[in-house]
């Protein structure tokens, strides 16, 4: 089973590499970010620098785990490779898991540019210790997305996937305090935003990198969300399964 998974993971990433626009959509769209208003506005500040460049990382991962997935998974529906995938006896957790694990190399790779940026540029410090962790909880939190990106893959068409991927996205984005502190916020976001995933995944990576106390309440529901979202998506997945093969 381990070689099908390494088989299916090399073949997802050579068709990532050979079409590349996802894995740039997910990496420059977060660092030009970082250069155009964390660099000029809180680059001297260690703290808050530090506090962005996790945030925009995780910003970038999501945007490959909900996006990029969710469209991925739509599209292979529509080619005559995946039904016949599903004949095969190995069963569908060879193909899910090289997914999950392209993903997670397509993630990895899009905060490249992020963590360039700040030590170019900002006064943002960090560990290796602390950076080895960063990248940990960035795993973690973005889990619950990649399982929305899959409910969407399997839920929706391809244009349908890319029009809802993107709505979901970026309030999502907002909300979660990844663009903008939470302090920032008016006071009925505020009160919105631990609540939604993207809180928790932010509260883990601010923890590891700056060492600030997490919102239990985010952390709870990030875990809640994970629960749903993994409900979801084998829902999705069932019921796509249910419609084309019986």
């Amino acid at each position: 089973m381990s070689s099908l998974v390494v088989a299916h993971t090399r073949y997802l990433m050579i068709e990532q590499i050979r079409v590349p626009i996802g894995l740039l959509a997910s990496s420059l769209f977060p660092a030009i970010s970082m250069l155009a208003f964390v660099v000029p506005f809180a680059g001297q500040d260690p703290v808050a620098a530090t506090s962005a460049t996790g945030s925009l990382m995780f910003f970038g991962a999501m945007s490959a785990a909900v996006i990029g997935l969710s469209i991925s998974v739509a599209q292979d529906r529509e080619l005559p490779w995946n039904p016949y995938l599903r004949t095969l006896p190995a069963g569908p957790f060879a193909h899910f898991a090289g997914r999950i694990l392209s993903t997670l190399a397509v993630m990895l790779l899009s905060v490249i540019p992020v963590l360039l940026v700040s030590a170019m540029f900002t006064e943002a410090t960090i560990t290796p210790a602390k950076l080895l962790l960063g990248l940990g909880t960035l795993v973690v939190g973005v889990v619950p997305f990649m399982l929305m990106g899959l409910f969407i893959g399997f839920s929706l068409a391809p244009k349908a996937a890319i029009a809802v991927s993107q709505i979901v996205f970026f309030p999502l984005g907002i909300l979660g305090g990844l663009l903008l502190p939470p302090q920032a916020f008016p006071e009925f976001i505020e009160v919105v935003s631990p609540y939604v995933p993207t809180r928790g995944g932010a509260e883990l990576i601010w923890w590891a990198t700056t060492g600030s106390s997490p919102d239990p309440v985010a952390l709870v529901m990030l875990a809640v969300w994970t629960v749903i979202l993994a409900a979801a998506a084998a829902w999705g997945y069932r019921r796509d399964e249910g419609r084309r093969f019986t």
